[in-house]
């Protein structure tokens, strides 16, 4: 497996829609950079948020979601909690080849902050919006901002490729549109 440089990163961006939109440069002036790098792409945040309600609830189970009521949220940034999280969702629409694996880590810029941000690996042929858990582990509240860079994947050259991608399995959260809560 081997890391892509940003010239294979362009091409499959603009010849086959593999991040759609697409943004070059990484610097803009007063915002938190995003675009191409070196051996990955610079994603942004969405102004769609799920805050979770966490009145009167003893414990968080993946397996029961449902019982938790997530507040939607639209706007230029969102604040989050002292120590606790929301979901939010890239502003780009990643279509993952099937012999490619990306992986995702937070930016720096919010790490210096006390912010996490979780991502699971973009499997081969993947697609859709990318759901992200931000946890502020801060005692204070914490803003992130939509339209801005949140995340870093890194897309892996696999060879061979994988005898059966995300897409053959008829994954779960395949071409989701919006942020996706857990599913069992």
């Amino acid at each position: 497996m081997t890391a892509q440089p940003d010239h294979w990163i362009r091409k499959m961006a603009k010849d086959f829609g593999m991040i759609e939109p697409y943004a070059d440069l990484r610097r803009r002036a007063g915002k938190i950079s995003y675009g191409a790098s070196s051996y990955g792409y610079d994603f942004r945040l969405s102004n769609q948020y799920k805050i979770p309600d966490l009145t009167g609830i003893e414990k968080l189970d993946p397996k029961r979601i449902e019982e938790i009521h997530f507040n939607d949220y639209r706007g230029r940034c969102c604040l989050i909690p002292p120590n606790s999280y929301i979901l939010g969702r890239s502003l780009e629409y990643f279509r993952i080849p099937r012999n490619i694996l990306a992986l995702c880590q937070g930016k720096s810029t919010y790490a210096r902050s006390g912010i996490i941000v979780n991502v699971t690996p973009l499997e081969p042929e993947w697609e859709g919006y990318i759901t992200l858990s931000i946890v502020n582990a801060s005692p204070v509240p914490a803003k992130v901002y939509s339209g801005e860079g949140i995340a870093q994947a890194v897309f892996i050259l696999a060879e061979p490729e994988c005898r059966i991608s995300y897409a053959d399995r008829k994954g779960k959260y395949q071409a989701q549109k919006g942020i996706r809560l857990s599913r069992v």
